[in-house]
């Protein structure tokens, strides 16, 4: 059980940040604020729940095999739970503040999809590779260049796919109506689809001795 509270505590933050700084008029400084916030949950909770705050994170372990088939499930909906919750609390505090009008936007699906699918594998694939790889292990980094790669991916990719990179959080900008509820399944699809992936390239790199 601490490990899902972990998990819904460390993604309530993280989708909470994505609401307020988006919503909030933040600008361009919001990924900076989303990358850091993911950072220090990570440091908070890695070492009780691995800080994953993310099913295609969650998915991507999984497959790596660092993961038992029965946390997968709960983990995932601890997620999905604080991608409801967040928002709903941001709307509460927003609701009191003269903040800049956000309207709904529609995606563009096929670069939404690309864009989605190119940077969750980059999140997934780095997780894997400072977090559960033996070259890495007892690092003290692992945090940092967690929350820069999706601090980068935000820059990089946000302008094309609002930059969820996480169903969770894709979960929460379609609740806050940053994103149409009628395009979730865009990001559900590549999110997790790239979890997968990456998790297969991490087994294909790195062999059977780093499992």
């Amino acid at each position: 059980m601490r490990k899902y509270l972990v998990e819904f505590i460390g993604t309530f933050f993280l989708v909470l940040t994505v609401c307020m700084t988006v919503l909030g008029g933040a600008g361009n400084f919001a990924p900076i604020a989303i990358g850091s916030i993911l950072m220090v949950m990570i440091f908070a909770g890695g070492h009780i729940s691995g800080g994953h705050y993310n099913p295609a994170v969650t998915l991507g372990v999984f497959m790596r095999g660092k993961m038992p088939a029965g946390d997968v499930l709960p983990y995932m909906v601890a997620q999905l739970l604080a991608g409801v919750v967040a928002p709903l609390t941001a709307a509460v505090m927003l609701g009191s503040m003269d903040v800049p009008a956000v309207e709904t936007t529609r995606l563009n699906v096929v670069p939404s999809l690309i864009a989605e699918l190119l940077g969750t594998f980059a999140l997934v694939y780095v997780v894997l590779n400072v977090a559960t790889a033996k070259g890495t292990e007892g690092n003290s980094f692992y945090g940092l260049a967690i929350g820069f790669t999706v601090l980068a991916c935000a820059y990089a990719l946000g302008g094309v796919s609002g930059g969820a990179f996480n169903p969770a959080v894709a979960t929460g900008i379609s609740v806050a109506e940053i994103k149409s509820f009628s395009d979730i399944w865009v990001y559900l699809v590549a999110n997790l689809g790239a979890g997968a992936l990456a998790a297969l390239v991490f087994n294909f790199v790195n062999g059977r001795d780093d499992a």
